[in-house]
């Protein structure tokens, strides 16, 4: 603007010196794109709308469709408007938006770009930045901003098959081979009179027709309404292997939750790491990967239990899993309490004889004591392990003495006695 009104002012000096008729239309017309500019910019600015679409919600290894459109909504045309859109890192699949477009009168453009599910967390998306100006480079560029949105990216599910887990109540709605309960909404058959069977079981019509005393039977069945506890305390972990570890272990508590609702079975999870979205005042993201940032030196310091996100009570459905996943999804781990000082009161909410799989790096002799505890108190616990380790046998008989199962899933063939065969899903 400066070196403009410097140029209008040469040419007036030279027009008043020499008396040229040529230098004042000079003049007149730099004068009028002067106003013309000072005019318009701030009205297409104005009138310049935009927005973007996409699923909020991805399961891993997913691609997410994301489009931006732009629409002049004036009578004027936008001389030019540049456009870039921010995007994380560990989402980006191919270059980013960054181009420089005009749009006419009542003009409407769409730009797509395609992002890649390829770790789970809770991601920005944006902010979209519009810079324009007019096509003289007068007026100062003007910038406007859509602001940044978000997506949830739910962890990998492994679809299983079965999972075998026994539960202590009974009654239930998924059939067992264990003959210690029987549902008397699932009639099976008849079969003859033993000793001590009860007479109310004894189906007089049939014992009629046959002329000797039939009992009816009924269809053996279980309750797994379970509650996922999963272990995210960091110092649990082998530091050179940590990352990955814990990543699996999530994987892990999300297809078992994910195979348990698909059962019609109530589930829930109890969890000691961080859901940085709930700590945070406002959502704060890192701006290389796009994940969220966790401030939590001090209060770690101060009552680590209190950083703990609320335990997900088990409940039947979708939108219950959906809720599971989220929490999954953003969850991370964190020095907060160790699983042995900490399962006792985590898991007091829960019901008599519920399942609990408690996912946790090693079966070490303290997390077995815990899990002992548990069993004692009425519960069903189950040890899931997901670190390697070469004497798993002698924790699985450790586990077996003190009256719960134990299982090594250090890795997704681990999982090959419950899997779907020749199937994984994201």
């Amino acid at each position: 603007m400066n070196q403009f009104s410097t140029l209008i002012l040469i040419f007036l000096a030279i027009a008043f010196l020499l008396r040229i008729d040529f230098v004042f239309y000079i003049i007149y017309v730099c004068i009028g794109v002067y106003a013309w500019s000072r005019w318009v910019v701030p009205r297409t600015a104005k009138n310049l709308h935009s927005g973007r679409t996409y699923a909020t919600h991805s399961f891993w290894g997913e691609s997410v469709t994301i489009t931006i459109y732009l629409k002049n909504e004036g009578r004027l045309p936008v001389p030019w408007v540049r456009v870039t859109e921010s995007v994380a890192v560990q989402l980006r699949q191919g270059p980013p938006v960054n181009t420089v477009m005009a749009l006419g009168h009542k003009k409407q453009v769409a730009l797509t770009y395609t992002i890649a599910a390829r770790r789970r967390g809770f991601y920005q998306i944006g902010p979209l930045r519009l810079t324009m100006g007019d096509l003289f480079g007068i007026q100062p560029e003007r910038h406007a901003q859509l602001p940044a949105e978000y997506i949830t990216i739910y962890p990998r599910i492994i679809p299983l098959v079965r999972l075998g887990l026994p539960s202590r109540l009974p009654f239930g709605i998924l059939a067992s081979q264990q003959r210690l309960f029987a549902d008397p909404a699932r009639p099976m058959g008849a079969r003859e009179f033993r000793s001590g069977d009860s007479l109310r079981q004894i189906n007089w019509k049939a014992s009629a027709h046959t002329r000797q005393l039939l009992v009816r039977t009924y269809e053996p069945a279980i309750s797994l309404e379970t509650a996922v506890l999963l272990d995210l305390h960091t110092d649990s972990y082998t530091r050179q292997s940590r990352a990955n570890t814990i990543e699996w272990a999530i994987e892990v508590a999300a297809s078992l939750a994910a195979h348990l609702v698909n059962q019609r079975q109530a589930v829930g999870l109890i969890t000691n790491g961080i859901d940085p979205l709930a700590m945070a005042e406002g959502p704060v993201f890192d701006e290389n990967s796009g994940r969220l940032l966790r401030h939590t030196a001090a209060a770690l310091s101060a009552n680590p239990t209190a950083l703990l996100p609320p335990a997900i009570p088990p409940r039947h459905g979708r939108n219950h899993l959906v809720k599971i996943l989220e929490r999954l999804a953003r969850i991370e781990n964190e020095n907060t309490v160790p699983l042995t000082a900490w399962a006792t009161e985590a898991t007091a909410h829960l019901s008599w004889g519920v399942t609990i799989l408690a996912i946790t790096a090693r079966g070490t002799e303290a997390v077995c004591q815990t899990l002992h505890r548990l069993a004692r108190a009425g519960y069903n616990p189950v040890l899931m392990a997901v670190e390697p380790d070469a004497n798993f046998a002698q924790v699985r008989e450790r586990a077996r003495r003190l009256g719960f199962s134990a299982y090594l899933v250090a890795a997704p063939h681990d999982l090959d006695r419950w899997r779907a065969p020749d199937r994984v899903t994201r």
